[in-house]
């Protein structure tokens, strides 16, 4: 998916479950940190960013454990995690989101950085990723609609 699309996407999705504008901005920082991670595709050897591409830094176990390291280490009770843990929460929510969001349109590592698994249900920068994303939008607004408004 282009960055725009991961940004929207992650964007709505996290504000339709949370309700709140500030975790749904946390997560938009994140939902470009893998890509960001591999570097800029246009500054230099393509092809050698290419045999990088959602490697290392499109793993969910990275980021889960990232999650889980910061959940155990700072108790969601306690005021620290008032800020740093709660957008260090939805900084890797957003990471996560954006691996599941690749994952529609190629693979992914799963269980391994090296094995990977996905579909190819559009082409990066088509129409139907833009069609995707829309549904997808879509979708979190029902679910906002029928689950948290109140």
């Amino acid at each position: 998916m282009k960055w725009v699309n991961h940004e929207i996407v992650t964007g709505v999705i996290v504000y339709a479950a949370a309700g709140e504008l500030l975790p749904a901005l946390y997560s938009m920082a994140g939902a470009v940190l893998p890509d960001k991670l591999e570097g800029n595709p246009r500054s230099g050897d393509y092809w050698s960013w290419r045999s990088r591409h959602r490697g290392w830094s499109h793993w969910p176990m990275l980021y889960l454990l990232l999650l889980g390291l910061q959940q155990r280490i700072m108790a969601p009770e306690s005021p620290s995690f008032d800020t740093i843990g709660v957008i260090g929460s939805y900084f890797c929510i957003g990471a996560l989101l954006h691996i599941a969001e690749d994952a529609l349109c190629g693979k992914v590592p799963l269980f391994t950085p090296w094995q990977k698994v996905g579909f190819r249900l559009f082409t990066v920068g088509s129409i139907a990723e833009y069609l995707v994303s829309l549904v997808l939008v879509l979708l979190a607004y029902i679910f906002h609609l029928a689950f948290v408004v109140k």
